[in-house]
């Protein structure tokens, strides 16, 4: 399977965003669009990643959707099962809860909170382990892109998880490339620095797995309407992690629709 045959995904990733009734609100404008004028699935994967606490709420509002919108949870605790941890949310509780989807590894959880990758791999295990598909994020930071060491680092970032990641689990993880100087910058990748980042990824992975050539990649920085076109083009770009934008449902439909029409 080529880069250009993988279904894409198109994720909002809403972060600390909104307060519930406009949640609420956000929820029903992309469902209306949607109504009015739907994206097939077989054309995009379409996705949400709320807070915690919204997380079944979310997830009930957009049952009687004219698709299916994946709900993904932003994160989940190092630690597996239950017990006496204090303001963690393990995979199996999400998976209990039928929130199928995580983020791991964005680079707010990596430079705000310290995530390791020794932190990020038990992420990863217990995720995986619990039957949940993972976004795993990758990205360097504008000093390491400046001094040569972009590729370097989004490629270590993907062997980090080599370790921990079964042969058949692969097929339960999809990409994110997030340039860190392009998150809530404003500023994007120009779509062939993008794509050359994406290519090199691809490669990387397929020198890991068999299902490398298949894992559908993300970009995510900055994604808005009016680049989405031009970042769908590009053959190994197969969807968006959207941040800001997607706190506007007309802007999160648009960019859903550009995958969908490019791919």
């Amino acid at each position: 399977m080529s880069g250009s045959a993988i279904t894409p995904w198109v994720v909002g990733n809403w972060k600390m965003n909104p307060m519930r009734a406009d949640a609420k609100q956000l929820v029903q404008e992309l469902k209306q669009l949607l109504q009015n004028q739907n994206i097939e699935e077989s054309k995009c994967h379409i996705g949400v990643a709320p807070v915690a606490l919204a997380l079944e709420t979310v997830q009930t509002q957009f049952s009687d959707c004219s698709r299916a919108v994946s709900i993904f949870a932003q994160d989940l605790s190092r630690v597996a099962g239950t017990g006496a941890y204090t303001g963690e949310i393990s995979a199996e509780l999400l998976k209990d809860s039928k929130i199928e989807y995580v983020l791991i590894g964005h680079s707010e959880r990596r430079e705000i909170f310290g995530d390791s990758p020794a932190v990020i791999n038990e992420k990863i295990k217990n995720a995986l382990n619990a039957g949940l598909t993972v976004i795993y994020c990758v990205g360097e930071s504008l000093a390491q892109r400046e001094n040569g060491q972009a590729e370097h680092t989004v490629l270590q970032q993907i062997c980090d998880i080599a370790a921990v990641v079964q042969s058949e689990q692969w097929s339960n993880i999809i990409m994110a490339y997030e340039p860190i100087w392009a998150i809530g910058t404003g500023k994007t990748a120009s779509p062939e620095d993008a794509q050359a980042m994406h290519a090199k990824i691809r490669e990387g992975l397929s020198q890991i797995t068999p299902a490398g050539k298949g894992i559908a990649i993300l970009y995510g920085g900055s994604v808005k309407p009016e680049n989405a076109v031009e970042l769908a083009a590009c053959p190994d770009i197969n969807g968006a992690l959207v941040g800001g934008a997607s706190l506007n449902a007309e802007a999160f439909y648009q960019i859903a629709q550009a995958f969908a029409n490019t791919k």
